[in-house]
């Protein structure tokens, strides 16, 4: 018999898109990130095995071979990604994050949220469980590419 967390693990997955295999999890990420408005180097996972997306409720799911740190220089900070990091997706918007962690002075602190409240303000702002938060510059999380191609359109303006 299924535990009832296995079985809402289950209910949460019904009827999602899933894709496997490095190539297609990364085009799959870099689709989605795009998709939401976020900078694609905001989740730089590493040999991603699984990703899923339930299109009806915005669950999606990322899963990869090992956790993962990675130092941001643009805001200075460390993250660590679990093996599987999950989000609840809409645009803008990823809310009640799972596997996700910064490091802040000596404590490993959950990251629940991430959300671009206004496009134009160029900051993506993260958030604690109990709701105390922090912001960046949009720039500090986009790829080379990403960072060249928006501050070009910046001098254009």
């Amino acid at each position: 018999m299924a535990s009832s967390s296995n079985k809402s693990r289950e209910d949460e997955r019904a009827g999602a898109e899933i894709v496997h295999g490095p190539e297609e999890c990364y085009r799959h990420s870099v689709e989605l990130l795009e998709e939401l408005g976020f900078p694609k180097g905001v989740l730089p996972l590493k040999d991603l095995e699984e990703c899923g997306r339930v299109r009806e409720t915005g669950f999606v799911w990322m899963k990869q071979k090992a956790p993962y740190e990675h130092f941001f220089t643009g805001s200075n900070s460390r993250v660590s990604y679990a093996v599987e990091v999950t989000a609840y997706i809409e645009k803008f918007k990823m809310k009640k994050m799972t596997g996700v962690k910064s490091k802040q002075v000596f404590l490993w602190v959950p990251i629940t949220e991430m959300s671009i409240e206004d496009p134009s303000s160029d900051k993506i702002y993260f958030k604690t469980p109990v709701g105390i938060g922090k912001s960046f510059p949009l720039t500090a999380f986009m790829t080379d590419e990403e960072k060249q191609k928006y501050l070009e359109n910046k001098a254009d303006k």
